[in-house]
C-alpha cells in the first residue's frame, strides 16, 4: 500500500518550540499565578496576603515561578501628587452593605472586606524581595484603568487618573513605568522582571483604543528598556483578524476565555447590564439565595466606586446573593451542547495567539483563562469540566509554543481553587517539563 499526497496542510508541523528567544535569566516556561490587585486589597490580617513571604513560599512549592500582579504605577510613580496616600493607603473594598457585610462579599475578586492601611511602594519592594529568595518572577501590570481604586477608601487616587485626558492616558502609563522600572533597578530587581504590560485589558479597560492611541507609548517604553519585554493585554484579542493588534507590543499577553455555557446563563439572567428595568428577572430570582434582600434593600457602592471599576451594581446584587450551588447546577446540566464549541474556541484562540507572536518573534504568554466569571464560590471551574478545559488551553498552548501560562485565572490564594494542590502540582510540573 503506498501513502497518497493529501496536500501540505495535511502535512505535521512541530509548532512546539518557543515563539521567541528567551533571555537566560529568565525561566524557559513561566508557570503563572495570577494576583492581580488582591496582593494590596487582601493583605488585612487573616487575609491572603497579609504573609507575603508565605504566600510566595506556598505558590512555589506548587510550582509556579511567575506572579502577575498589578503594580498600581500610576498611584507609585505617577507623577499626580499621589505618594502621600501610597504610603498610607487605606482599603476599604467596595464598602459596607446596607443590609450588613460589604458589597463584593461573594463576588470573586471584589471579596475585599478592607479595614487596613499599607505603605503599598513597601509592599511592592516586600514582594520582590520575597520572589527573589523563591526564585520567582514577576508579570508587573496596571488594573488602574479598570478597577484597583474602587477598594481605596478614599476617591482621590480614581480622581487623579481620571482626570488625565483619554488621549493622554497611554502616555502618563509609560512615564509612571519607566519611573518604576528605575525603581526596581536601582533595588536590584530589573532582572526579576519576566515582563512589563502597559495596562491590564486595554480592550475592557477606561483606555482608548491601543492601536490608534497607545502604540507608540509601547514603542517608548520598549525602546527606553530593550532588555525587557514591554507589552500590553488584551482581554479578547481579535484572534479572527491578528493582523489588527499593533506590531508595537514586545509580547502577545492575551487572554483566552471561552464563556458558551456561562455566557448564555449571563445573558439570561441580565448580569452583567445596569439600569434595566425589573432586575432581578424571573430567572436570576430563581437561582437567588433563600435570604436575598431586594435590590432596593441591598443598596450599591458609591458612585465613584462605580465610575472607578468596570462592573456593574446589577453584577454586585446578582453574584453576592446568586446560589452558588443553583449557579453550578443550570451549567452542569446546560454545558453538553457546549463542550465541543468551547473546546474549539480555546484552542483556535490559543493557535491564533501564538502564531501572531511567531510571525512577530516575540514571546507569547495567556496571563488568563478559561472558562469566565462566576461567583467566589462557584465550582464550576474548579471542577471536573472546568478542570478539563484548563488543561486543554495549557496542552494547546505547549504545543504551540507559549511561554507562559496560566492553570486557571482562579488558581490563585484568593480563590478556592487555591485548595486544588496536587493538580496544580501536577499541571505546573508538566508545563516546566516541556522543552524550550
Amino acid at each position: 500500500m503506498t501513502e497518497r499526497y493529501l496536500g501540505s496542510a495535511a502535512t505535521a508541523v512541530d509548532e512546539s518550540s518557543l515563539t521567541a528567544e528567551i533571555p537566560a535569566h529568565l525561566p524557559q516556561r513561566l508557570t503563572i499565578t495570577l494576583w492581580d490587585f488582591s496582593w494590596y486589597t487582601q493583605a488585612g490580617p487573616g487575609q491572603p496576603y497579609a504573609d507575603l513571604e508565605g504566600a510566595v513560599a506556598d505558590a512555589a512549592s506548587l510550582g509556579y515561578n511567575a506572579i502577575r500582579i498589578c503594580a498600581a504605577p500610576l498611584l507609585l510613580f505617577g507623577g499626580l501628587g499621589l505618594e502621600e496616600l501610597a504610603e498610607d493607603l487605606e482599603i476599604e473594598g467596595l464598602g459596607a452593605a446596607a443590609t450588613g457585610g460589604y458589597y463584593g462579599q461573594r463576588t470573586r475578586w471584589y471579596d475585599t472586606p478592607g479595614g487596613y492601611r499599607l505603605d503599598l511602594r513597601a509592599h511592592l519592594l516586600a514582594l520582590f524581595e520575597a520572589a527573589a529568595r523563591h526564585d520567582m518572577v514577576m508579570i508587573l501590570a496596571s488594573w488602574e484603568y479598570q478597577q484597583s481604586p474602587a477598594f481605596a477608601a478614599s476617591p482621590r487616587w480614581f480622581e487623579a487618573i481620571d482626570a488625565v485626558p483619554l488621549a493622554e492616558r497611554y502616555d502618563v502609563l509609560a512615564g509612571a513605568w519607566g519611573r518604576m522600572l528605575s525603581w526596581l533597578t536601582a533595588h536590584g530587581h530589573r532582572e526579576r522582571i519576566a515582563l512589563v504590560e502597559l495596562h491590564n485589558e486595554v480592550d475592557f479597560s477606561i483606555l482608548p483604543d491601543i492601536a490608534a492611541d497607545g502604540a507608540a507609548a509601547v514603542a517608548r517604553l520598549r525602546a527606553e528598556n530593550p532588555d525587557l519585554f514591554v507589552t500590553a493585554s488584551y482581554g479578547k484579542p481579535p484572534h479572527l483578524a491578528m493582523h489588527r493588534v499593533p506590531e508595537a507590543l514586545g509580547a502577545a499577553q492575551c487572554h483566552v476565555y471561552s464563556y458558551g455555557v456561562l455566557d448564555a446563563l449571563q445573558q439570561r439572567i441580565d448580569i452583567r447590564s445596569e439600569g434595566t428595568a425589573g432586575f432581578p428577572n424571573a430567572v436570576l430570582r430563581s437561582l437567588l439565595r433563600a435570604d436575598a434582600p431586594s435590590v432596593a434593600d441591598y443598596g450599591r457602592p458609591a458612585d465613584w466606586k462605580l465610575q472607578a471599576t468596570v462592573i456593574t451594581d446589577q453584577m454586585v446584587y446578582g453574584y453576592d446573593w446568586v446560589d452558588a450551588a443553583a449557579w453550578d447546577d443550570w451549567l452542569e446540566e446546560h454545558y453538553p451542547p457546549y463542550a465541543e464549541v468551547m473546546s474549539r474556541e480555546i484552542a483556535s484562540r490559543v493557535i491564533a495567539i501564538a502564531a501572531w507572536a511567531r510571525w512577530r518573534s516575540v514571546p507569547a504568554i495567556v496571563g488568563e483563562g478559561w472558562v469566565g466569571y462566576t461567583p467566589l464560590r462557584g465550582g464550576f471551574e474548579e471542577g471536573e469540566v472546568g478542570r478539563a478545559l484548563a488543561e486543554h488551553g495549557v496542552r494547546t498552548a505547549l504545543d504551540h509554543g507559549v511561554w507562559g501560562v496560566v492553570l486557571c485565572s482562579n488558581a490563585a490564594p484568593h480563590h478556592p481553587m487555591w485548595q486544588l494542590r496536587e493538580w496544580q502540582q501536577a499541571l505546573n510540573a508538566e508545563i516546566l517539563a516541556a522543552r524550550p
